[in-house]
């Protein structure tokens, strides 16, 4: 037994052979006791400092457990079945749950079960202690047999390679618990379901996932499953429908079965559902359309058949309710699970496009890198650079640029296109009637050609020494009808397949170290970084144009990605045209532009693929850039901070943001932008509450000055700053 009281072992609920009934809940009285356990907690903004916030498991009166680490509660009634009975918000001390359904549901074989749930509550507004004594299990649900109890365990490995991404835990600390589920008679009753949940340390997300275990003799084909099913309370009281959108309750919700764009509200349509709710027959909405059940299944499929003796895994849910409905807390809430569950992404490497994929380009590239201190080269689109080509001349070649790079201190990586290109009729994805691709052509990732071209990056990151992967045109979610693709069986396993087939890679990759840009929302299945939000065409704009752009897509950009989340552009060449206008070569001709491009990326803690042939042309460039490069490295914890959104840049008055960071030395960093052709003076009131600093603040101007400021009541400081005409200006709070 450990201090938090996690134990490794099943705990057996002594289910009664003849009844299914829950006889013994005794290991509860080995678990603290909930309400004592919290309200000795201590309080503090979670967002500021976590480290009190432990996650446990907890007894509630006879029969019920609770999961809570004083963010976030889920209670459980144990007996007669097991049921979701509670779910808070503890923070803004809200209730999340108007009603009892069942912890999940599967159809097996055409049949469908639900898993655990009570029956029995006749008004799902609300749920009264009192009403939960009186609920009823449903005999032909798989009734709760077992549980298990321990740490949280790592989904897949992750090798930490770059060293300055700051110190996290992996996996993240928190508890799990599992509970078993089995039916009492019937054609499945030799199967055994899981369901798993984990919470974390000092942050309110809870995540959820299924397992079916096939312990029987026979093949079970899983056509459908939602491993999360919440009745939770609405967001607004909606009388009519009069086409209006609904707004679905304060709870953020996305999974890992994430595909097909660059934020989640792009890519949850794949899993993530709220529905009305037919029970819900109290609601004011006359026709009763109240977007407030939240169920949580794959769109098509998965159609997967478990043959005897193995488990089926569905992907995994992430709960994060929120205890605000304030942009910025919101998103600072976002931009912490991340940090936690997904702590790769806070790797951020300086890295270079190079144009061409010659040796004498590339090892200028890499020497220049090396002299300015960029940590990353990639063979960009375009460059000639070809991952499919698997001969061993081509790969030798490949190994001899790695080996130089890292000579040099320098990573080496490449591009590779894989979807929104089109191979043969044989195997490209064949869609429904009436359905076309999402990139307008795709391969199947499980055809005959899609299983040879993930065993040609297997082997190339095997043997060529490249720490990294620009794979562009990722799978969207295409769905495919074929018969004739050796990786699945037809329409309903094939999004399912394809998945796995990309997220298997990328967690391979994860479990190797390579870095991976990928322009969509695979953060939980190991992706480093995607877009940070922009439109291409718009970097053959002018150059004056391309600054605004910058620092607008930035500011857009990271209200929910933390600044190492995505990635910006600069165009050293040309790109999509624009001409000699659109340009910075030749570099040494346009040095002012370039500088505002490097400030405007770096002071935000964001990477551009800086995409040219060379990164400097003179010695005057060479020093431009080094000298924002060493800043950068000087300053770059509180840089790769969050940003607090301040003013947005549009050309006509000072924009800025603010670089948080509460845990380090540097607790902030003020980046103050001047898009006027006149010096500006202005006394600006700066928001620092979410430095964590309290009483007072030392503030760092760019020349060096440091004064003693304090705070006032609203964590707040009136700052005098100066910004040269078309400049830049930074202040740094300690």
């Amino acid at each position: 037994m450990k201090n938090l009281l996690i134990y490794s072992l099943i705990l057996l609920l002594g289910v009664s052979k003849s009844s299914g009934q829950v006889s013994s809940l005794s290991f509860l009285q080995e678990l603290p006791i909930w309400e004592e356990a919290y309200l000795q907690k201590e309080k503090t903004d979670w967002l500021i400092d976590p480290t009190p916030y432990k996650a446990q498991a907890f007894r509630k009166g006879k029969r019920d457990m609770v999961l809570s680490n004083g963010l976030i509660s889920r209670t459980f009634r144990l007996s007669p079945n097991a049921a979701t009975v509670a779910f808070d918000q503890l923070t803004s001390q809200t209730s999340l749950l108007r009603g009892v359904k069942p912890e999940a549901r599967v159809t097996l074989d055409s049949v469908s079960y639900d898993i655990g749930g009570l029956s029995g509550q006749s008004n799902y507004a609300f749920l009264l202690d009192e009403w939960v004594d009186d609920l009823e299990k449903n005999s032909s649900s798989f009734q709760l047999q077992g549980i298990e109890i321990e740490e949280s365990i790592a989904p897949f490995t992750w090798k930490q390679v770059r060293q300055h991404a700051p110190n996290v835990n992996w996996p993240a600390s928190g508890i799990q618990v599992r509970m078993q589920f089995v039916l009492n008679q019937g054609e499945h009753s030799d199967l055994q379901i899981w369901v798993a949940y984990e919470l974390y340390d000092g942050v309110p997300v809870l995540a959820k996932w299924i397992e079916v275990e096939n312990t029987s003799f026979d093949t079970v084909r899983i056509d459908h499953f939602t491993s999360e099913i919440l009745a939770a309370v609405e967001y607004e009281s909606r009388v009519e429908d009069r086409g209006a959108p609904f707004s679905p309750p304060n709870i953020h919700v996305e999974t890992d079965f994430a595909m097909g764009g660059m934020t989640t509200d792009n890519t949850t349509h794949y899993s993530v559902h709220w529905k009305p709710d037919p029970e819900f027959h109290t609601q004011v909405n006359y026709l009763k359309n109240t977007p407030c059940l939240l169920e949580v299944h794959p769109s098509l499929g998965p159609g997967i058949h478990v043959v005897p003796g193995d488990t089926f895994t569905s992907f995994r849910t992430y709960v994060l309710p929120y205890d605000s409905y304030e942009r910025e807390r919101n998103g600072l809430a976002k931009r912490r699970m991340y940090r936690t569950l997904a702590p790769w992404t806070t790797e951020n490497p300086l890295m270079m496009h190079v144009r061409y994929a010659d040796w004498e380009t590339v090892k200028a590239a890499i020497d220049q890198c090396a002299e300015v201190g960029f940590e990353m080269v990639i063979l960009t689109f375009g460059s000639g650079f070809n991952i499919e080509n698997d001969s061993s001349q081509y790969l030798e070649q490949m190994q001899q640029y790695a080996a130089y790079a890292q000579s040099r201190g320098i990573e080496m990586g490449g591009y590779s296109l894989l979807a929104s290109r089109s191979i043969d009729s044989l195997n490209d994805v064949r869609m429904p009637p009436g359905k076309t691709p999402t990139y307008g052509n795709s391969p199947c990732l499980v055809s005959e050609w899609g299983e040879a071209y993930f065993d040609k990056l297997y082997h190339f990151y095997q043997q060529s020494g490249f720490s990294l992967l620009e794979h562009d045109g990722n799978y969207p979610g295409d769905e495919c009808i074929s018969t004739e693709h050796p990786g699945h069986i037809g329409h309903e396993d094939s999004r399912w397949r394809q998945w796995e087939k990309i997220t298997d890679f990328y967690k391979w990759c994860r479990s190797q170290g390579i870095y991976l840009n990928v322009p969509d929302y695979y953060y939980l299945s190991g992706s480093n970084k995607c877009g940070m939000g922009y439109r291409e065409v718009n970097w053959s704009l002018p150059r004056a144009q391309q600054v605004l752009h910058t620092r607008q897509n930035i500011f857009d950009g990271t209200w929910e990605k933390t600044p190492s989340m995505g990635w910006m552009f600069v165009p050293l060449t040309e790109y999509h045209g624009g001409g000699s206008a659109a340009t910075i070569e030749p570099l040494a001709e346009h040095l002012d532009h370039y500088e505002k491009m490097l400030v405007g990326n770096l002071a935000g803690g964001v990477q551009a693929c800086y995409r040219g042939p060379r990164l400097f042309d003179s010695p005057e460039t060479k020093a431009l850039v080094k000298k924002w490069i060493d800043w950068y490295k000087t300053h770059r914890e509180v840089l790769e901070g969050d940003i607090i959104h301040l003013r947005r840049a549009d050309g006509r008055d000072l924009d800025y943001w603010l670089n948080v960071n509460p845990g380090g030395k540097e607790k902030g960093l003020l980046a103050v932008f001047n898009p006027l052709n006149k010096e500006m003076v202005k006394t600006l009131k700066i928001p620092l509450y979410f430095t964590g600093l309290r009483d007072e603040v030392t503030v760092t101007d760019p020349s060096g000055g440091r004064t003693f400021v304090k705070l006032k009541r609203d964590y707040s400081i009136e700052l005098k700053v100066v910004v040269p005409a078309e400049g830049f200006s930074w202040y740094l709070f300690e």
